[in-house]
């Protein structure tokens, strides 16, 4: 930790105190003591068949989404989170062909090409497989397309210049134990995932990915998929782009070269500024967002604030985030919360004392491969303003001296 943050948690701590100081300076004596009714016994058990839900005063918490015909998808609202790990039924969707709801007892797994011996396999041979659970982060690469290829614009929040990313708990088997079980030919250095939507969405992986990390995922924190999230099956291949982890999967097959489907030449490529267009971006580089203070929030007054957010890299795990309260002039290391996982979301927070005038916020992460998130400048420098794709550039938040938070994309 800095010698700064040393401080500015050190007055934190000192003002928390100082206000509880001046609460319990007069204490009440009992006649000024008003106590409260009993409340109600409430439910004591929930009904046969019911799914627990949040309070009725827990509000906020809400997908944003959009669709297009068949295709379509929901944000998550990343400034109503706390921790790292996304709700099930908060995380981040995109179909391109609507959303199917298919019976686990009727979904196969055909897996073929350059293995020895193709196999068809049921839901109930894939669960006979020793599984695993991990916490990994998905990102649309997609994910503030509106902020690369448009004008800002202030009232544009958090949720929908980020929300196309989440963290969860995936658990399922790792893919090379499945393969090696059919005997993987020497030739093969890409692999085919398809899957069973109508737009029958493809995409080419390299085999040493497939090898290193790749797993087939039918739960995720602790329950089974949910259908927007391919129940009953899905590819999850950590730190590459969300669309390569393919949903309501059917089908492998290994080849000796990439297929170059529609989705991966037509919508996810890179173009650059020379013209050309760079088709297998796979990572999803080191990013992060402040999540509070952000966007269409007021602060109330001067005083103590937590500025918190999320940071994540594709390449590994989180070793550092910076912020900014001045736009990137200067920067205060924030802490880390742990546990910090490889390709996974993890919170920082730096305590602020707002003296009521005019701050521009802003993080800014470093991953353990030593790459550092780059402002806009940087990132136009390498990919052509006008792409949609892979936008991981510093953003910025205003805190206007009435307390209103306002997005001004970069500055």
């Amino acid at each position: 930790m800095t010698q700064v943050n040393k401080t500015n948690r050190r007055r934190f701590l000192q003002a928390s105190l100082a206000s509880s100081a001046a609460l319990l300076a007069k204490p009440a004596s009992a006649q000024e003591v008003v106590l409260q009714p009993a409340r109600s016994t409430g439910r004591t058990i929930f009904e046969a068949g019911e799914y627990g839900m949040p309070s009725e005063f827990a509000t906020g918490s809400r997908l944003i989404g959009s669709a297009n015909g068949l295709h379509g998808g929901a944000r998550t609202p990343l400034s109503e989170s706390h921790g790292i790990i996304t709700p099930s039924g908060l995380h981040f969707e995109v179909h391109h062909g609507g959303v199917p709801d298919i019976p686990p007892h009727e979904h196969k797994l055909l897996i073929h090409g350059m293995v020895d011996n193709p196999k068809i396999f049921t839901m109930e041979d894939i669960m006979r497989f020793p599984s695993v659970s991990r916490i990994h982060f998905l990102e649309c690469s997609g994910n503030g397309e509106q902020e690369w290829s448009s004008p800002s614009s202030p009232t544009t929040t958090v949720q929908q210049s980020h929300g196309l990313t989440s963290c969860s708990e995936w658990t399922g088997v790792p893919l090379k134990m499945v393969l090696d079980e059919l005997g993987i030919k020497t030739e093969a250095k890409w692999l085919l995932a398809e899957g069973d939507d109508s737009s029958r969405m493809g995409r080419s992986i390299p085999m040493w990915k497939v090898i290193d990390d790749a797993f087939l995922v039918y739960a995720q924190n602790g329950e089974f998929l949910r259908p927007e999230q391919g129940f009953p099956l899905r590819l999850l291949v950590p730190g590459f782009e969300g669309n390569m982890n393919v949903k309501w999967l059917h089908r492998l097959e290994l080849s000796d070269k990439p297929w170059w489907t529609h989705q991966e030449v037509a919508r996810y490529s890179d173009p650059r500024p020379n013209g050309k267009k760079v088709v297998f971006s796979f990572y999803m580089d080191a990013k992060s967002v402040i999540t509070s203070p952000s966007s269409t929030m007021t602060l109330n007054g001067p005083g103590f604030y937590e500025i918190t957010g999320i940071a994540w890299s594709g390449r590994g795990k989180v070793a550092k985030v910076d912020v900014s309260t001045d736009g990137g002039a200067t920067w205060q290391e924030a802490n880390l919360q742990t546990p910090i996982f490889n390709k996974a979301h993890t919170r920082f927070r730096l305590p602020w004392m707002w003296d009521g005038k005019e701050a521009t916020l802003q993080s800014r992460t470093t991953d353990d491969t030593g790459y550092v998130q780059p402002n806009y400048e940087q990132l136009y420098a390498l990919q052509s303003p006008i792409g949609m794709m892979h936008n991981h550039a510093i953003q910025s938040w205003r805190v206007q001296q009435d307390g209103t938070v306002i997005n001004v994309h970069h500055v």
